[in-house]
Order: structure tokens, then C-alpha cells, then sequence
């Protein structure tokens, strides 16, 4: 669906993107991953040719018709707070050359697809923040588009519109929609993503479906918390580090460590509070490849 080829962008001095190179596929939710920064925002414009003027190729395999059917949810919210949600789809609609009938069944379609046909002759400015990201994306799909291009869509809103925003997402993709998705909440990429891209100080560092970069990076280990001293001994099993009032044990045999941590507060009368086998993260693995944070 998407090639792009040694795609840079500057700044003046400041370096964006250096020598990116990626391939969406058709049908494909493709997160890209990185700290705030990191470049996630620049290339998705490139992509939707909000920018222009940049080093590198950009192509799409049927050029003519892709454009005609690309969506572009930018970060920022972009919609007229003093009009209502209806007179901004009708905006982007006639964007789009729709127009009469036909800007008026999208809009309808649309709205319902967002959850907002109660609000739809409200005044955006009375909206939640949620329910203006949930326009700000309805925006985007009154051409409907094939191609969805989502940056940090979730971004400030209340868990029941993340909810709504993921559930509208899985149907894009059902409906063989090819969407690159940017965020740095690693829970989203992992539940939404079928592959990834990580990005820091704009150069990739690492591709790859999420479950083989899980299975190659991730460090097994186990979780455990208990109300006094750990009993002696753990220590020899693997790697403690504090963490969340307790201890992570890396090991490179987590299930014979967890029955052998169990014996040892039982040996010992201690009390254990919790002791878990710690399911491998994207966050861990981005962690692991550059020693950053995701939200620095």
C-alpha cells in the first residue's frame, strides 16, 4: 500500500526525520512508537502531503485513487468550536466534493458511526473533550477513506471515548481499511497493531509484528510483593530491581523461580502479598533499545 524510501525532513538545523524507510501492506494497522519528539508527528504529514518540501520518496501503489480516499487525523483538533458537529462534517464533506443528498447521508452515516447523532445541531464548543475527538475523526471519514492516517487520536479524552475510539478503529480495520496509527500508550498498539515501528530522535531503531519483537526482546521475569524483607536466598534466582512497592525478578526460568520464591516465604513464615509471572510490554522493549521513556 505505502513505500517510503530514505524519507528525511530539517528544520533549519534541527534534524526530524533521518533516512526513514518502511512498508505499510494493504489491510494493515501499523503503529508507529516513539517519545514525544521523536519524529511520529512529521512523517505522518509527509504521508498525508501536509508537508512537502522533504528529502526521500513517498509513494503509494495507486497514487490517483488513494489520495482521493485518505484520511488525516492530526493531533491537534481541528474543528470550528461556534458552529455545530453537523456544519463541520458538512465543511469537510464539500472538501471533498460531496455535496447536496449525498454531503447530507454522509454526514448522517458519520455521525452515527461516531456516536454523536443526539449532538449532531449542538454547538462543538459544548462538547467534552472525548466527543471532540471523536468528531475531529468523523471529520476525516466523510470521503471514506481506504487509507486512515491516526496521530495520538486518544490523546486527553475519558476511558469510555478511548473505548468507543478503539471499537470504531477495529471495524475500520474489518472493513480492510489500511491505517498507520502514532501513539506512545503502548497499550493501544498492542491491542490495536498488527505491526510496528519504533522511532527515537528520528530514526528507526526497530520494526517488526508486535508479537515477534515481544518474543525477541522481552525479558521473562516475575513480580513479587510481600509485607516484610524478602526472604534470603531470592536474590540467587535473577535480577532484583524495586518496582511498584515490590520486586521484579528477572530470570531466565521465571515458572521454576516462581515455585522456588514460593517455598522460600513458606520456609521462612513470611506473608506474600502477590507473586505474578510478568507478561512481556512494547514499553519494555522500547525501554531495552534506547533507555528512554515513552513520555519524555
Amino acid at each position: 500500500m505505502l513505500t517510503i524510501k530514505n524519507a528525511s525532513k530539517n528544520y533549519g538545523k534541527t534534524h526530524a526525520l533521518k533516512q526513514i524507510s518502511l512498508s505499510i501492506p494493504k489491510g494493515n494497522c501499523y503503529g508507529l512508537v516513539g517519545p514525544n519528539g521523536a519524529g511520529k508527528s512529521t512523517l505522518m504529514k509527509m504521508i498525508a502531503t501536509v508537508i512537502q518540501d522533504y528529502e526521500g520518496e513517498i509513494s503509494f501503489n495507486n497514487e490517483e485513487h488513494i489520495k482521493s480516499t485518505l484520511g488525516y487525523i492530526p493531533q491537534e483538533i481541528c474543528l470550528e468550536q461556534t458552529v455545530t458537529a453537523l456544519q463541520n462534517l458538512y465543511f469537510f464533506g464539500k472538501i471533498y466534493g460531496l455535496k447536496g443528498k449525498q454531503l447530507k447521508q454522509r454526514a448522517e452515516e458519520v455521525l452515527a458511526y461516531i456516536g454523536l447523532s443526539e449532538r449532531g445541531n449542538d454547538k462543538v464548543l459544548t462538547f467534552s473533550g472525548g466527543m471532540k475527538r471523536r468528531l475531529n475523526i468523523g471529520c476525516a471519514l466523510m470521503n471514506d477513506p481506504t487509507f486512515i492516517i491516526m496521530d495520538e487520536p486518544t490523546v486527553g479524552i475519558d476511558p469510555q471515548s478511548r473505548r468507543y475510539i478503539f471499537e470504531m478503529i477495529t471495524q475500520l480495520k474489518q472493513s480492510g481499511c489500511t491505517i498507520i496509527y502514532a501513539s506512545h500508550y503502548m497499550e493501544e498498539v498492542e491491542q490495536l497493531c498488527d505491526e510496528v515501528t519504533f522511532i527515537d530522535r528520528g530514526k528507526i531503531i526497530e520494526s517488526g509484528s508486535v508479537n515477534d519483537l515481544l518474543q525477541k526482546y522481552a525479558v521473562p521475569s516475575i513480580f513479587i510483593k510481600g509485607k516484610n524483607s524478602l526472604p534470603k536466598g531470592i536474590e540467587q534466582l535473577g535480577t532484583l530491581t524495586e518496582k511498584n512497592g515490590g520486586y521484579l525478578l528477572t530470570t531466565t526460568s521465571p515458572l521454576t523461580a516462581m515455585d522456588q520464591v514460593l517455598k522460600h516465604y513458606l520456609e521462612d513464615d513470611r506473608q506474600l502479598e502477590r507473586l505474578e509471572l510478568v507478561q512481556p510490554r512494547l514499553e519494555d522493549v522500547f525501554f531495552s533499545l534506547t533507555g528512554n521513556q515513552l513520555r519524555d
